[in-house]
């Protein structure tokens, strides 16, 4: 498609970010509740549950870029990217009940197969999806408006199905199979419906036969994953591959581990529960107005930096204070009170983090055409979906040894869990997020791409193709 100039029209931007929806409600799923499920419900060793999804999640991150390179090259009516958003999210559903309704007794090797399938299923609808903001627009500003809407409908995609388990599927029965059964359904339903949605939404402006502007093909496979490693190992790609690693194997542990802190040490209340999904959401909304007018005042990189220092400080702030004696006690309405301030202010620095990163994916798409003449969105968003799938099963990972270290055991309940065991959880979780926030702010640092760079950028590219529309390659 052409880039749109100016202002992205609204019902695109809403159309792309609406398939996002998908992407959170999966991602709610497997964060939040699926240890809990497989490990307090069906009985699984919670060690296992969490090697199941880190391999899962590993042969998941190593197809995305796979699929991304095939978006890119893909040659349609209707574009590159359109097909695969039509044809994908049936598919998706179907693995999606399965992994809530297994079949027979749980196990390693089904919740293995399960879990892949769904995360592949996921790469094909939500890698051509993430590709297409670089592809919208090569405005520096519009592109953190629409990854700004992408992760407004995600979290809302995520939180929605929260509020409907704590509220309606598993109001009184977390440790309940049935309730898990019911959102599995719902959550499929959910998943196919935004996709198929996007998909109409943004038909208008991205089906149209495509061009894949390249410099002479590279035969076979080999040359395909010569090309996919040419992008990958693009330096300012690589900095922000290992800045998401560290801010979302924080979030990996974070969602994986928030039950265990609901139930074990906050003690949280069946209205508390209901509450908490409306209070994610409106740090979500906090987020979403903030983003803009810190990137222009500090940039995406400085935005990014600062933002998770901040996420991490208010989160640890209530754990470290308990630790100490200095919190108020566990369930009371004042600790609650406390704890949903915190939550709320850092998970909106967190999220702005987030919108700031994914925005700077798509400004690396330019520096590499500079150099290889070739536009590569789809490697370049399967190349972050990459570290982040990867990144999230290392946080569950870490989360499943966290609670063997701290000696959680399998079938516990709130406040038959001696109380030492409960703060050795806390606090090595607290100095898990502390160090990963720091690390963080440490890599991004290194970013090279500003304003002022990718401005130049998109007018060097603007200028060789107004001298010749056919140039393949441009150089700097």
């Amino acid at each position: 498609m052409t880039p749109v100039t100016g202002r992205v029209p609204a019902r695109l931007a809403i159309g792309n970010g609406l398939g996002s929806a998908a992407y959170g409600i999966k991602d709610n799923g497997f964060s939040t509740f699926l240890l809990l499920f497989y490990n307090q419900v069906l009985g699984m060793d919670a060690r296992l549950v969490s090697l199941a999804l880190l391999i899962a999640l590993v042969f998941d991150g190593l197809i995305d870029p796979v699929v991304g390179h095939i978006s890119d090259r893909t040659s349609t009516r209707w574009g590159r990217r359109l097909p695969y958003l039509y044809f994908a999210p049936i598919p998706l559903g179907m693995a999606w009940i399965l992994l809530w309704s297994p079949v027979g007794a749980a196990s390693f090797p089904v919740l293995l197969l399960s879990a892949m399938a769904v995360r592949a299923a996921v790469a094909f609808c939500e890698v051509p999806s993430a590709a297409l903001v670089a592809e919208i627009t090569r405005d520096y500003d519009e592109r953190t408006r629409l990854t700004r809407l992408r992760y407004l409908f995600a979290w809302g995609g995520g939180l929605l199905m929260l509020l409907l388990a704590y509220g309606v599927f598993l109001p009184n029965a977390m440790l309940a199979r049935e309730g898990y059964r019911t959102y599995g359904y719902v959550g499929a339903g959910l998943m196919v419906a935004a996709v198929l949605a996007s998909a109409f939404l943004q038909h208008r402006w991205i089906a149209h036969p495509s061009v894949v502007r390249a410099p002479a093909e590279r035969a076979g496979i080999g040359g395909a994953f010569r090309e996919i490693r040419e992008c990958l190992g693009h330096p300012a790609f690589v900095v922000l591959m290992m800045g998401i690693a560290a801010a979302i194997v924080s979030q990996g542990i974070t969602f994986s581990i928030s039950n265990y802190l609901y139930l074990f040490v906050w003690r949280f209340t069946p209205l508390a529960l209901q509450l908490y999904p409306l209070l994610l959401f409106a740090s979500v909304i906090g987020s979403f107005v903030l983003v803009a007018p810190l990137q222009r005042r500090f940039g995406k990189r400085e935005t990014a930096i600062y933002a998770a220092l901040l996420g991490m400080v208010f989160w640890v702030i209530p754990l470290t204070l308990r630790h100490f004696g200095l919190w108020w006690p566990d369930g009371s309405t004042p600790s609650l009170a406390g704890m949903f301030v915190s939550t709320f202010l850092s998970n909106m620095f967190s999220v702005i983090t987030g919108i700031s990163l994914s925005s700077m994916v798509a400004d690396v798409v330019e520096a590499s055409e500079v150099e290889t003449g070739r536009r590569s969105e789809g490697t370049f968003a399967a190349g972050a979906f990459f570290a982040s799938k990867c990144s999230t099963g290392v946080g569950i990972f870490i989360t499943g040894l966290l609670l063997s270290f701290a000696g959680v055991p399998a079938n516990a309940r709130p406040g038959q869990v001696a109380p030492d065991v409960i703060d050795t959880l806390a606090m090595t979780y607290v100095g898990c997020v502390a160090l990963l926030a720091i690390a963080l702010a440490v890599i991004v640092r290194r970013f090279p791409i500003s304003r002022a760079d990718h401005e130049a950028r998109v007018e060097l590219l603007s200028a060789a193709a107004r001298g010749d529309p056919q140039a393949r390659t441009v150089h700097p």
